[in-house]
């Protein structure tokens, strides 16, 4: 609300519900904005601050308690709650937003508003504004401006606060069990349907929910970057890449692990692996505060070009390859991503056209990948349809960085070692 400034109203809604087929809804989740700044988990509400006096006024419209709706979905939080539970100064029911909003834009100069999230409420938002404007040359002023909310709630939510990084702990805590439990589980004849089943069900267990859709992709599914089908027998000798992070309190984990099916690197598998790991390693040596963002994608990029050429897969000169940007060709992505509330989390990377620095707080992933396609002929027969990405999720500190993940196995003999238990 200070930001805003004091002749303000930021107004933001809560997610719809959202239908999955016919009667039936998908399971629900909250806008990740919403989420941030009430902590409030119900659909049909409406948060409503106005930046006025020492503190400001906080107003939710929400659903008022119904028995017998409750009967059918279970407890509601109601108005009561949404004042002595979630620090509101007022609720009022859900249903009297036309009723009451139309006011409180009055002798507003601003609506900090995200236009075009909600199009149908962007048109009632529009036609009171103008409504008001009509009537507002004697009597009171109305709002000129629509500004965007974004741009000073997303870059709040880069900056993690003790208790986010709390939850983002615990998310962790729980992915890593997931995918140790996954690489216990793992054997040839089982197939990637198994091991999906098994980290949800790690992740049902400790009362959390998977972040995203699992990616579980044996052999040459492994160089999919998105693929969630899941459902293709595991084979000896094939690689296992699993993308999975679970998400508790609204925060989310997000990591990623290859290693063989069968337990055991081939010499081949070991060397394509521990060139992705020094990649990682490179750039975990670049992730600290007064760096730049790109300074660990830079230093990930070199160490993975200059292994890929030492294995013959790239066959020019480091300078030559970093210069044509022919790593691309398998290292096809950036080397990480902000994480918070949304496993992709929100942020600008680059400030006035240059690479954002990295600031205490700040948690990310590092992701570094490397994917060679099954039909790929420029390279030996053994590199095909072989995909290896190593995820960690970290925080940035002063100096090194804080691993969230760091107590799941990376290395290849620590991976072999687990899965041998």
């Amino acid at each position: 609300m200070r930001m805003a400034g004091e002749d303000s109203i930021i107004i933001l809604l809560a997610a719809p519900a959202r239908i999955r087929n016919n009667d039936a809804h998908y399971p629900y989740r909250q806008d990740s904005d919403f989420m941030y700044l009430t902590g409030f988990h119900e659909h049909d509400a409406m948060l409503v601050l106005i930046p006025q006096g020492k503190d400001g006024q906080c107003i939710l419209f929400c659903r008022n308690r119904d028995p017998e709706r409750e009967m059918w979905d279970g407890a509601m939080v109601g108005l009561d709650a949404a004042v002595s539970e979630y620090g509101m100064d007022l609720a009022f029911d859900f249903s009297e937003v036309e009723k009451r909003l139309p006011g409180l834009l009055q002798d507003r100069e601003r609506v900090c508003y995200d236009l075009g999230r909600n199009p149908l409420f962007d048109q009632r938002l529009i036609a009171w504004l103008n409504e008001l404007r009509g009537k507002s040359r004697k009597t009171f002023h109305a709002p000129e401006e629509i500004h965007s909310l974004d741009h000073m709630l997303h870059d709040m939510r880069v900056y993690k606060s003790r208790e986010e990084l709390s939850a983002l702990r615990r998310s962790a805590k729980v992915a890593i069990e997931a995918h140790e439990r996954a690489m216990k589980l793992c054997a040839p004849g089982l197939n990637e349907a198994d091991i999906h089943a098994e980290l949800i069900s790690t992740f049902i267990r400790h009362h959390c929910e998977a972040s995203y859709i699992p990616i579980v992709g044996g052999g040459a599914n492994g160089c999919v970057l998105h693929y969630i089908a899941n459902q293709d027998p595991l084979n000896d000798g094939d690689m296992l890449l699993i993308d999975a992070g679970a998400e508790y309190d609204g925060y989310a984990s997000d990591i990623t692990r290859t290693f063989p099916v069968n337990g055991k690197f081939s010499a081949e598998q070991r060397d394509l692996y521990e060139v992705v790991l020094a990649a990682q390693d490179a750039a975990f040596k670049q992730a600290y505060a007064g760096k730049q963002w790109q300074d660990m994608h830079d230093a990930a990029i070199r160490v993975a070009t200059e292994g890929m050429i030492s294995l013959g897969i790239l066959e020019h000169s480091l300078e030559e390859e970093l210069e044509t940007k022919g790593y691309k060709h398998f290292y096809v992505h950036n080397t990480g991503h902000w994480l918070g509330l949304d496993v992709h989390d929100v942020g600008e990377y680059q400030i006035d056209g240059h690479s954002r620095e990295l600031e205490p707080n700040m948690v990310m992933t590092v992701e570094p990948g490397i994917y060679i396609h099954p039909e790929e002929t420029s390279v030996a027969k053994c590199w095909r349809g072989v995909g290896i990405r190593i995820e960690d999720n970290i925080v940035i500190t002063r100096d090194e960085p804080n691993i969230l993940t760091d107590d799941l196995v990376r290395t290849a003999d620590d991976i072999e070692a687990l899965m041998a238990q």
